[in-house]
């Protein structure tokens, strides 16, 4: 079989075994409409990640997606984060926050990359030696519901 129709089959299988987590659609939606500026930026092949967000249909919620086998760096690198924010137009700034569920290459970078931190536990103990993130929540919603209530 050619490579190409393989890899394809394999995005097009990981596009549809991938779900949203509940309230997830709402609560982006609920920060577009309070003004906040959204990004995505992951690590990865740009054509699995973007395959996931078109398939779950969060793809629109977002002003920048940023994939780091695109860009060339991966997380917890910080020109992955500057390009995020320029994706949006913006550039990284002490306002800005990170969600994330990795505590080295969401939570680490993004200290490094000057933004505030928001990790989603779902269930896990943060590790011993590793500076704490700015909050920490047990889901998505919790995530949500925490940036509902800061300024943009």
């Amino acid at each position: 079989m050619d490579p190409d129709d393989l890899w394809r089959g394999y995005v097009d299988g990981i596009a549809r075994s991938v779900r949203c987590f509940p309230g997830a659609r709402e609560g982006l939606e609920a920060l577009r409409s309070g003004g906040w500026t959204l990004a995505i930026a992951t690590n990865g092949e740009g054509d699995i990640q973007r395959a996931k967000l078109t398939a779950t249909g969060l793809a629109p919620l977002f002003d920048g997606i940023c994939v780091s086998g695109e860009v060339g760096v991966r997380k917890p690198d910080r020109h992955l984060f500057e390009a995020a924010a320029a994706e949006c137009g913006a550039s990284l700034s002490p306002e800005g926050w990170m969600i994330g569920d990795n505590p080295e290459t969401d939570m680490g970078g993004a200290r490094a990359a000057g933004l505030r931190t928001l990790w989603v536990a779902a269930g896990r103990e943060w590790a011993d030696g590793l500076l704490k993130p700015d909050v920490t929540v047990s889901g998505i919603a919790e995530a949500i519901e925490v940036l509902q209530g800061t300024t943009v």
